[in-house]
């Protein structure tokens, strides 16, 4: 395995138990879930580069585009329950109520 396959990994990893662990805030759980949307684009990015094939594939600009999606849904959802909550914090959330 060479080091730019561990670093994906490791960074894929990492976001992922920030993402377990830490769900304290809307925000960090947001920040984890776009740090691993961007550790796969860099990875699949990366991936003709490292199988050496002269084509560049559309797989990574629709993942970047999905991300950015995903954002802008992840934003809209936070300011939407910090102004119907008053806070960001995950434990205030019910998703029995309407």
């Amino acid at each position: 395995m060479s080091v730019l396959h561990l670093s994906f990994y490791s960074a894929f990893t990492a976001c992922g138990l920030g993402l377990a662990f830490h769900r304290t805030h809307l925000i960090s759980a947001l920040l984890c879930l776009e740090g691993m949307m961007l550790s796969m684009y860099v990875a699949l990015a990366m991936w003709p580069i490292q199988t050496q094939t002269p084509s560049s594939s559309l797989l990574p600009i629709l993942m970047l585009t999905f991300s950015a999606c995903e954002a802008g849904t992840g934003l809209a959802l936070l300011v939407a329950s910090t102004r119907t909550h008053g806070s960001d914090h995950l434990h205030n959330f019910n998703l029995l109520r309407c």
